[in-house]
Parts: structure tokens; sequence; C-alpha cells
């Protein structure tokens, strides 16, 4: 066989073996080949899922990967963020608990306190997201949890939009996570910040969540996409690594996402892979490059 012959057929064989991978295989090798985030996705990390690590390790961490935010830190942490130049993409610490939220009227005056003081702590820190929840049902009909939550809202909103923070309701599922939890669907949370009518109302799309209780992924964030702000992943079910194994094709989601023009943060919050620190360190590294669209 001539030395032409030969290379001929081994690209063939390439070409062949090359094939087999599936297109999302693929186009992580060669992002993973490139060494560069696009920019076109804004990446983040919930501090939680890495909570083998210390804040300031998690810091390194993302900017070795080359992403510069953290989802999920209160303000006692904001000082480590900035002295490591990380955003912190998603602000909590106003909310009573998960259980506790806005449907419900007692919980108005702590939360509409803990809001007010908070939203000029996430002003003054220089970030603007907030998160918020609604609580759990308790035989409470959706119409009224969505008026209860909408009055309550409404009396920190002129507050929010004076310091440019924006309040991110987040979805919940309740069929396997968050049993009774009011929003649950993307369509209640649609309705909300439509009867806010605020730029500074948002809804906290976690995709994960929204898998579990609705599915129809893509078009759902579609219909949704002028009240999305932020987004938070995870692997269904379960909750694991964004891989191929689990089932939600997070490469089309990503492209769907850059589609309508997202300008808010991907926040990866998914259990990471291995038992090592540098295995976890490796699962993070593979869904943000998968996610790097």
């Amino acid at each position: 066989m001539s030395p032409y012959s030969r290379r001929s057929m081994l690209k063939q064989l390439s070409f062949s073996a090359l094939a087999m991978l599936a297109p999302n295989a693929i186009q992580l090798a060669m992002a993973q080949a490139s060494g560069a985030l696009k920019g076109h996705i804004h990446h983040s990390v919930c501090r939680w899922t890495f909570s083998h690590l210390s804040l300031p390790e998690l810091c390194a961490l993302a900017k070795s990967i080359g992403f510069s935010a953290v989802d999920l830190v209160g303000p006692k942490e904001w000082p480590i963020l900035k002295a490591h130049k990380i955003d912190s993409s998603m602000c909590n610490g106003a909310e009573i608990n998960l259980k506790n939220g806005w449907n419900d009227p007692q919980y108005h005056p702590t939360l509409i306190k803990n809001y007010l003081d908070h939203i000029e702590l996430v002003a003054k820190a220089g970030y603007k997201n907030l998160i918020c929840f609604t609580g759990n049902r308790r035989g409470m009909d959706n119409q009224v949890g969505l008026k209860n939550c909408v009055d309550g809202l409404k009396k920190i909103m002129s507050h929010a939009e004076k310091h440019g923070v924006i309040l991110h309701m987040e979805i919940l599922n309740s069929r396997v996570d968050h049993v009774d939890y009011m929003a649950d669907s993307s369509d209640w949370a649609f309705e909300l910040c439509k009867q806010i009518d605020s730029p500074n109302m948002k809804m906290l799309f976690d995709i994960y969540h929204v898998q579990i209780n609705e599915g129809d992924i893509i078009r759902r964030l579609r219909k949704c996409a002028p009240y999305i702000g932020h987004y938070h992943t995870g692997g269904v079910p379960g909750r694991g690594e964004i891989t191929e194994n689990q089932e939600l094709n997070y490469r089309a989601i990503m492209q769907a996402i850059y589609a309508t023009g997202f300008q808010g943060y991907v926040a990866q919050e998914f259990s990471p892979a291995g038992t090592t620190p540098e295995e976890k360190a490796s699962s993070l590294q593979r869904a943000i490059l998968l996610c790097d669209v």
C-alpha cells in the first residue's frame, strides 16, 4: 500500500470513529481543545453544590475554568468574593426559608423588612440579583397564593427599582424535592411577573425543577423569556452531572437560551461526579464546556 493510500485510509477511519461520537461529545472535545470560553453564556456555579471546598477554593476553581461568578452567597461572604474578583450572581439571605414565603400574609411583615434591608445591602455591594420564594401551599388555592405574593412583593418593588436590584422568584418542583411548594409551574411564575409588572421582578427558571414538574423545557423557556432573569441547571433524575447519561439535552437547551437574547447568568446546580476534589473539579469543567455554546 502506498503512503498516500495509507494516509487516506487512516483519515477515513478517523472520520468514521468521530462520526460514532454523539454531537455533544464532539463539540465538547473541540471546546476542551480550544481552552477558551465563548462568552455567549454567562456561567456561574451554586455555592452549596461545592461545599467540600472553602469559598476561596471555589473562587480559584471557577477562575481556573474561565468564569467568575458564584451563586447563592450571603452578605457575610461577599468580601471573599470581592477579594477574588468573583461576582455574586444570585444573592440570598433575605428569605425566611423555602416553606414560609410570600404566599402567606402572616410572613409579610418579616419578609418586607428583610428584603428592604437586603436590597440596600445588595446594591451597596454592587450586585443586582436577589432570590425569593413563595413558600408552601398548606391547602391554599394557587390564585389566592398568587394574589398574596403580588400584594406583598409590590410593597418592596419601588425600593428594588430605586436601587437597581432584581428579585427572582425561584421555580421548585413539588413532585420530588419540595413537596407542596407553590411556585412549581413556569405558567404560575409567568403570571406573577406579569401582574407585578416591573422590570425588577423576574423568575429563576430552574431547568432541573421545571423538567420534573412540567417538562417541555425549550418551549417553556421561549415563552417565559421576557420574565426569566436567571437559570439553574441539574441532571434529571437526581440532580446529577449534566452529561449525556441523563434525560436533558443541555447543549440544545443552552442554544435555545442564547437564541432568546438572554444576558443573565446560567448557574450550575448539580451534584458533581467523583469522590476527590480533583474529580469534582473536572465534573464542573465538563458541565461548563458543555453549556458553552
